[in-house]
């Protein structure tokens, strides 16, 4: 028997042009020949206003308060009130209260703590740790699903043992706490069908080990986590090097093939040809198409792999135990920055420290977030029974689907992409709940969202075999 998500953190436990359809609905398409195609795109008001609201303010206040704590070490200080990570879960936790306070009770907020014993590598003895959490619950009583924003709160500094020395973290992960918190801030204020989690986790930099607790008692609890965006290091713009600087382009990492059961499923996926149709590659799909469209200026940079090459971060719990969830993380890196003691040295500053923080580019960030959340949060759930007719040979596609269980769908979008592209090329929107087209399946994948009357869309679904 699934839980009610209040009692989840108890203690005790290219090349087409556009249509406009309807006034209603967007239609976004990627440019093959940007110069010549016209494309139309609708923003939803509520959420446009949203995105206006997050602040550069709030967010260079939030991260020097977190500085302020002097280290956020995980085995650091849970006692201090002015140091250390209990200081500092403590103040994001009052944040978050705050904030639940402007809910007019959708929204409330704790602690999930539990303790760490020793592994004889990154923790050396029990330790006390703690998610702090924000459930800000959906109205619709009968809607299950839930999407989770995340950053972590912890820092380190060369040494991942040194619980001791000032370890800012003002970027790795100061940057996403402080997206995650504005959010907060800001959707508190708002109502939404399905629920939304904001999650500040400990324990990153000791192997995960917050995350893994979070992923492991949603999957235990068989909750419905629809999506996760994990926001580690999104602050920056310069790296180390090669001195790139781009404050318009951010990468959002996601896995293609499901790492669950993988062996089970392999010879289905080979079958049909759907290696880059994971549901986390969807969702990368999904941020990639809803950031741009409310955020001006952001590329959102699509990259095929679980996270960078031979590193993890607090999305991979989740997506080893099948939900679907992926990594947003600044275009240019600077090592200097990461995981350094804070010390200049050759005339380099290193130490991940508040001046190397480019504000405006994280207001971007955290504003490409909020419109995907807010964006999933409104629209109905996915269609279901989604199939498409093998029945015969044909140059056309038949395709059919049953409406979603939960929320109302105004409409469905049926999606279309080229075998070689990356993107959907093109948007076909239908109130009817089959339909045919006259483009080949030897020759393009499909998928079908539901839309709200808001122009809102689920997560798109790959249609099965059928008849």
């Amino acid at each position: 028997m699934s839980l009610s998500p209040s009692r989840l953190f108890s203690k005790s436990s290219t090349g087409f042009r556009c249509r406009h359809f309807v006034g209603l609905f967007a239609c976004l398409l990627s440019y093959a020949h940007p110069v010549s195609a016209q494309t139309l795109i609708q923003r939803d008001p509520e959420i446009e206003k949203m995105v206006s609201e997050v602040n550069t303010d709030s967010l260079h206040s939030y991260i020097h308060t977190l500085v302020g704590f002097g280290t956020r070490h995980t085995l650091s200080d849970t006692k201090d009130p002015r140091r250390g990570i209990g200081a500092a879960r403590n103040w994001i936790l009052s944040r978050f209260r705050e904030f639940a306070a402007q809910s007019n009770g959708r929204m409330h907020a704790e602690l999930d703590q539990w303790t760490l014993p020793a592994d004889g590598k990154r923790v050396d003895k029990p330790t006390d740790v703690a998610n702090v959490v924000g459930i800000l619950q959906g109205e619709d009583t009968a809607d299950k699903r839930i999407f989770l924003i995340s950053g972590h709160m912890d820092t380190r500094v060369t040494d991942a043992l040194n619980r001791v020395s000032d370890a800012p973290g003002a970027n790795d992960d100061g940057s996403g706490t402080a997206a995650v918190i504005e959010c907060a801030r800001i959707m508190s204020r708002h109502s939404f069908p399905a629920t939304i989690i904001f999650v500040t986790v400990c324990g990153e930099e000791q192997g995960l080990l917050g995350s893994d607790h979070l992923a492991e008692k949603m999957k235990t609890g068989n909750w419905q986590l629809e999506a996760m965006l994990n926001n580690d290091i999104i602050g920056s713009t310069r790296s180390n090097e090669t001195n790139l600087s781009d404050n318009t382009k951010v990468r959002v990492f996601s896995e293609g093939l499901p790492a669950p059961d993988i062996e089970k499923k392999a010879s289905y996926i080979r079958q049909y040809g759907l290696e880059n149709d994971g549901s986390c590659r969807q969702l990368a799909r999904y941020v990639k198409e809803t950031g741009e469209r409310y955020v001006d200026q952001l590329q959102v940079v699509m990259v095929y792999r679980n996270d960078r090459f031979l590193r993890g971060g607090d999305h991979t719990p989740f997506v080893l135990r099948g939900f679907t969830a992926v990594r947003i993380t600044e275009m240019n890196e600077n090592y200097y920055h990461q995981h350094q003691d804070v010390r200049v040295e050759k005339g380099i500053q290193y130490g991940d420290l508040p001046e190397f923080i480019d504000f405006e580019y994280l207001r971007k960030n955290t504003a490409m977030n909020l419109s995907c959340l807010a964006n999933l949060a409104k629209a109905p759930a996915r269609p279901s029974n989604v199939m498409i007719d093998v029945s015969g040979l044909s140059n056309g596609t038949s395709l059919s689907w049953k409406a979603p269980p939960t929320g109302k769908a105004a409409g469905y979008y049926v999606l279309l992409r080229e075998t070689t592209e990356a993107r959907w090329q093109k948007k076909i929107f239908t109130t009817q709940t089959e339909i045919h087209i006259p483009y080949s399946k030897d020759n393009f994948f499909f998928a079908v969202q539901s839309v709200s009357g808001s122009g809102n869309e689920s997560l798109p679904v790959v249609p099965l075999p059928g008849k």
